[in-house]
């Protein structure tokens, strides 16, 4: 049964992660020092104490949650455990890179730092709102885009009937009451911008000016990216990827059964929360024997290393 690393991105925060792991392991200290010096914030006191008004503030939680996903993949791979494909939800895509060994940690921190002041930027400079719906396919959610039009469009496909569109606050306010009125439910998200839409393109070229100044390897082993649902080989290719990555949908559910289809059965979520996890249970053929982890702790990381199989 083939294994498969998955990264968390934003939303899966919380005040306190990573802090056993910081206890614990000289190396994760090492990786947090690192995130801080290359990002100048102090994303030590931010991660552990707070306050998560401040800690969710884009341009801190991108390389927050980072140093949390890469300090455990770093306590995994002491322990030799490696996984034969990986992916990450949105932000959560970068660690999934230094996993492949496609970026190092410090260019990780790099990409994850302006990538996440340049969302910040356009999310100031256009206001956007974004609504997960539920309930409803995704050839549904698309119809009711189509109908509002301009404005909104989706940012993520997590799961069959899980969906989440983004734009201008009063385009997705149409388009989540016509989720409702069609037999879904619409759940306004408390986001500072509209990810993965048309209201932070204006950081699109500059990102991918500084994407081209980070060096990109071919990546050790699969990666299934966000915008393409499919792995790439090429360096090249995979910088467009990322930087396309701003403004497309995140193809999760694709991801997911892409890796199916390649014959994972043991997925493993590296870093806070456990959304990941949820969305993979939700996507996987009823029938479908699999096994799920959560590493999100010190005791769930050494209940995983003690028994692997």
């Amino acid at each position: 049964m083939k294994t498969a690393f998955l990264f968390p991105g934003q939303g899966s925060q919380v005040v306190g992660m990573g802090q056993d792991f910081h206890q614990e392991f000289d190396f994760v200290r090492d990786v947090f020092d690192m995130a801080e010096e290359v990002c100048r914030l102090p994303l030590t006191r931010l991660c552990f104490k707070g306050p998560i008004e401040e800690l969710t503030q884009t341009v801190h939680l991108q390389p927050a949650i980072t140093a949390v996903n890469l300090s455990i993949l770093a306590a995994l791979q002491r322990e030799s455990s490696s996984p034969q494909f990986t992916a990450g939800h949105s932000l959560g895509e970068y660690s999934a890179l230094a996993t492949a060994q496609v970026v190092s940690f410090e260019d990780a921190f790099r990409l994850v730092f302006q990538r996440g002041a340049l969302m910040h930027r356009e999310s100031l400079k256009h206001r956007g709102a974004m609504s997960a719906v539920v309930g409803l396919s995704m050839e549904a959610v698309e119809d009711i885009v189509s109908e509002v039009g301009t404005g909104v469009s989706v940012a993520n496909h997590n799961a069959a009937e899980q969906i989440v569109i983004t734009g201008v606050p009063t385009a997705v306010e149409k388009a989540s009451n016509l989720a409702v009125e069609k037999g879904g439910r619409a759940i306004s998200l408390k986001v500072s911008g509209a990810w993965h839409s048309e209201l932070i393109r204006g950081a699109e070229e500059e990102f991918q000016a500084f994407v081209e100044t980070i060096p990109f390897s071919p990546p050790q082993l699969p990666v299934i990216h966000n915008v393409s649902a499919s792995e790439c080989e090429r360096p090249e290719e995979i910088k467009s990827l990322m930087v396309r990555q701003l403004c497309s949908p995140v193809r999760w559910y694709d991801s997911i059964v892409k890796m199916i289809d390649e014959g994972v059965g043991s997925f493993v979520e590296v870093g806070p929360g456990r959304v990941l996890s949820g969305l993979v249970k939700k996507i996987l053929p009823s029938g479908t024997e699999a096994r799920f982890v959560s590493i999100n702790s010190l005791k769930t990381f050494e209940k995983y290393v003690q028994q692997p199989g």
